[in-house]
């Protein structure tokens, strides 16, 4: 192969790993590298990546693809041995098919936006930020704690979240915020714990907010990251009414805690959940002596998960997040 080629090849390498499809990536970045399969069987297997020719054939040629967690940690070796970016193929990789437990339900992954009213605008505003990751990070536990103050007034909204990888390269996770009141700021989001701000889209005149959370490094198939956000609002603060979260996929743990900090709690409070096409289900939460309620929820999702409260009669959620 001459300088020609060689250079002709790297571009053509180079664009199939930003646009795909990852068979058409992998079989270049083979022919670039020039081992023949055996070759590259043998180089894996030597790092401890059992794999066979007729599976790499499969893999190159479009017939299958790596799903499976041990596959995945192939991959990732494949990668480092074939001299591309590390999580560069395996980011080119549709959703994983579910299977086993998760896999009851809808066929798939509820859309993103499926839950959200005016779901054209949520996929707008979704649209500026990189979601690609969504689908490869499992959520082993999330905690909200709704923070209402004096005047009953919504302050903020704090969350922490146990997220593991199902494959090579999520770096971010992207929060999506909506509120009811379209003629105030939307909330400021602040990273607290283990993450920094990526990019924001702030839409206040439809009460979006939307956002990317960047982890500390890009994850490895197997990895768990801790992360920690706030979501404060400006005053004059908005009334608040209550709070719920949209669970596109399940959550294997998920805590709502709300805190009536500095003001007389309400006299009714609910929590209330609805599962995937099935009807609403509410339970009566009392109001603990330190001023504050709190619910769990395992197993939960896809569906909504939230709590409503009475001030002198209003009980319309206002604040709903992801």
């Amino acid at each position: 192969m001459d300088g020609c080629e060689r250079d002709t090849g790297a571009a053509e390498l180079n664009r199939l790993l930003e646009t795909g499809p990852f068979a058409e990536a992998l079989r270049v970045a083979i022919r670039e590298r020039g081992l023949g399969l055996d070759r590259i069987r043998e180089r894996l297997a030597k790092d401890g990546a059992a794999v066979s020719p007729a599976t790499l054939s499969y893999w190159q040629s479009g017939r299958s693809r790596p799903e499976r967690r041990s596959s995945l940690a192939t991959l990732a070796r494949l990668e480092t041995l074939l001299g591309v970016p590390a999580g560069a193929l395996a980011a080119l990789l549709p959703p994983p098919r579910r299977r086993g437990r998760w896999a009851s339900g809808p066929a798939g992954a509820v859309e993103l936006c499926a839950h959200w009213p005016q779901a054209d605008r949520v996929a707008d505003a979704v649209s500026g930020v990189d979601t690609r990751w969504d689908e490869r990070l499992t959520r082993l536990s999330q905690h909200d704690r709704v923070i209402v103050g004096a005047g009953r007034a919504e302050r903020s909204f704090v969350s922490r979240q146990v997220l593991r990888a199902e494959a090579d390269g999520p770096d971010r996770w992207v929060v999506i915020m909506h509120i009811d009141e379209h003629d105030r700021p939307v909330p400021v989001v602040r990273a607290l714990h283990n993450c920094r701000l990526g990019r924001v889209v702030a839409r206040p005149e439809d009460g979006l907010l939307v956002a990317e959370l960047l982890f500390p490094r890009p994850l490895r198939a197997g990895d768990t990251v801790i992360t920690e956000h706030e979501l404060a609002n400006i005053a004059p603060f908005p009334l608040a009414t209550g709070y719920e979260r949209k669970f596109r996929l399940p959550v294997r743990e998920y805590v709502l805690e709300v805190v009536f900090d500095g003001v007389r709690p309400p006299a009714h409070c609910e929590s209330y959940s609805r599962r995937d096409s099935e009807s609403e289900k509410t339970v009566n939460v009392p109001v603990a002596e330190n001023g504050s309620v709190h619910s769990v929820a395992l197993g939960f999702g896809p569906g909504v998960y939230g709590f409503r409260w009475e001030w002198d009669g209003a009980t319309a959620p206002g604040v709903t997040s992801r």
